[in-house]
């Protein structure tokens, strides 16, 4: 029986794995939950402390466009969002849509964060914001000192600098100093409408346009996949479908028609289904080439990796042919 540690951020998907109901077979499996993914990516990618552990697609794209990734892939996503409801701006800078962010100074946690890459692509694809037009600056949130988790050396004509390790960017974006800046979670000065009333969406109806963008494109993106430390796959090759079995085993166990959270889950259920597919969520790589086409289109658009990687590298091989048993 294989020991090992698995550590993700808690999702329904997911929760048969962390509860124990669904078991990697083989293995004697231990499940760190952590609620910040953040968390997880620093502590797997610097220290590679986990055997299974949630990860970054973009991190995980660079380092095995490098070479240097610790971790291998299975085509299992954790994490999906759309991402029109990340961007804040400041109300007074003449932005009255997405194509006005030219020329303005965008604030961002991190430029390599998945989250960002997805919306620097649609901005550029949707609305012809050349991300070269535009000035980019990275750190913490709402808390000083954030670097990137992964070394990026970008092209000279991306204007790319951290702010002052002392700074954030929610004090920066409610003095002035950003006009916008782009972030999965709301700054805390988002939150305080009496101190800062000149922060809002720039999207009021993020969720129609969120719809509107899958509908067109076929697009959700992909936030994160699953990763094996690269020793434990070569040591036994036989546990890449095992994981991926049971993450695949977690995802149908759910039932999102019988949440108790929501007053009529049903009917909220099969509205997404009709809007979204009967498998919206879908892992393998099949019904996601197209995903991850854009992003590598976008990741190397951007300047973060200097070529195009085929969508079947990013994923161990064996996953890949269990798509087609």
């Amino acid at each position: 029986m294989l020991r090992l540690s698995v550590a993700t951020s808690y999702y329904d998907r997911v929760a048969p794995l962390i509860d124990g109901r669904i078991r990697i077979d083989g293995c004697d499996s231990t499940h760190i939950l952590i609620d910040a993914p953040g968390e997880i990516f620093h502590r797997a990618f610097m220290f590679e402390e986990f055997d299974i552990t949630e990860l970054s697609l973009s991190s995980h794209m660079l380092t095995t466009v490098r070479g240097d990734a610790k971790y291998l892939a299975i085509p299992a996503f954790p994490l999906r969002m759309f991402r029109h409801s990340g961007i804040y701006i400041r109300t007074d800078r003449g932005i009255a849509g997405p194509q006005d962010l030219r020329g303005k100074t965008v604030g961002l946690p991190e430029y390599q964060q998945t989250a960002n890459v997805w919306v620097r692509g649609f901005l550029e694809d949707e609305y012809g914001v050349d991300i070269r037009s535009v000035r980019w600056r990275t750190g913490g949130r709402d808390e000083p000192g954030r670097e990137e988790r992964a070394p990026i050396r970008l092209p000279a004509d991306i204007d790319w600098q951290p702010i002052p390790a002392d700074r954030t960017l929610s004090d920066m974006l409610e003095t002035g100093e950003i006009d916008a800046l782009i972030s999965p979670r709301p700054p805390r000065c988002f939150a305080r409408k009496d101190r800062c009333p000149r922060v809002s969406h720039l999207f009021a109806d993020y969720p129609a346009a969120e719809l509107d963008y899958f509908q067109r494109t076929r697009i959700f993106p992909i936030m994160h996949v699953v990763g094996i430390r690269r020793a434990l796959v070569a040591e036994n090759p036989w546990l890449p479908v095992n994981v991926f079995k049971a993450f695949l085993a977690a995802k149908e166990l759910i039932d999102l028609r019988n949440s108790t959270v929501l007053p009529w889950a049903a009917a909220e259920y099969e509205r997404m289904k009709s809007l979204l597919g009967a498998d919206y969520w879908s892992y393998h790589l099949p019904p996601n080439r197209h995903v991850i086409e854009a992003f590598t289109r976008y990741a190397v658009n951007q300047g973060l990796i200097e070529r195009p990687i085929a969508p079947e590298d990013l994923f161990i091989p064996s996953t890949l042919n269990l798509a087609k048993a």
